[in-house]
């Protein structure tokens, strides 16, 4: 496997994905491309991996695709060219869909691709110091297989903006539009993204699951009797489970459920600086 993309899973069931190109300040080329695909589709079949935090190496989260890779380009074949970035495509697709949640742990810079990395984590927490940029446009290119995530992200409005004007932006403009979640200073980063696993260990780990795949399918939906008839048969579905029924007594008898213990050690080895 590459070295361009390392991981590392804890005791707990947390694992740490790190993009290793520090040297371009993370651009992926098709190498790196190919072992974060290869990593995240072992993640999602991992029966221990509770949750992933992407990250970046050196002072960057990800500049986006390797340009000079991508200069390239110009010499491939149309064939060869939409394999290229079908590969991306895909590569952002596998992160958007695992099963576990999955964080985006930002310091420095994050333009092009990077903020399609982010956009597709559930959940993104940056560094004061982050900015972002979707710089296609200055490039002579269009962030196409990126939008989805990033769309859904920050919306249509700001995507005519961001998308079309390639400024830079600042973490709190990331904030401001819903790219980020939560804002943390540099030194308490790290803390800040293991308060928020303390927060996802506490769920059900197969109800995280099937709250992952509802959000798509209501967020597009129209409300009629179609979408209250899935919504009530996904609940009908979970709520007998044996993980249901654990959380269910659980409450009733004020105990923590069989599956919180990691939640307590994340809080106790990250707490959360006053």
């Amino acid at each position: 496997m590459s070295d361009k993309v390392v991981s590392q899973i804890d005791k707990d069931g947390n694992v740490t994905v790190m993009l290793n190109r520090p040297e371009v300040h993370n651009a992926f080329d098709p190498e790196m491309v190919e072992a974060l695909t290869a990593i995240l589709e072992k993640l999602d079949a991992h029966p221990k991996v509770r949750a992933v935090v992407l990250t970046g190496a050196g002072q960057s989260f990800c500049a986006g695709a390797d340009i000079a890779h991508m200069k390239k380009s110009a010499k491939f074949s149309p064939a060869q060219n939409f394999k290229a970035a079908q590969q991306t495509a895909r590569m952002l697709y596998a992160l958007y869909k695992l099963a576990k949640p999955t964080i985006a742990c930002v310091r420095g810079a994050v333009r092009g691709g990077g903020v399609g990395l982010v956009a597709a984590c559930d959940i993104a927490i940056a560094a004061r110091s982050a900015t972002f940029r979707l710089s296609e446009v200055r490039l002579g290119i269009i962030p196409a297989m990126i939008s989805p995530y990033v769309i859904a992200a920050i919306g249509e409005r700001m995507a005519h903006r961001y998308m079309l004007s390639g400024e830079e932006f600042d973490v709190a403009e990331a904030w401001r539009i819903g790219l980020v979640h939560e804002i943390a200073e540099e030194n308490d980063l790290n803390g800040a993204v293991g308060h928020m696993l303390a927060h996802l260990y506490s769920g059900g780990p197969h109800a995280i699951t099937a709250i992952k795949r509802l959000i798509p399918v209501t967020a597009r939906a129209m409300i009629g009797d179609e979408i209250v008839d899935e919504t009530a048969r996904r609940i009908a579905s979970i709520r007998a489970t044996k993980e249901a029924q654990e959380g269910l007594s659980a409450f009733l008898e004020k105990r923590k459920p069989a599956w919180a213990e990691p939640a307590t050690k994340q809080a106790a080895r990250n707490p959360r600086k006053k």
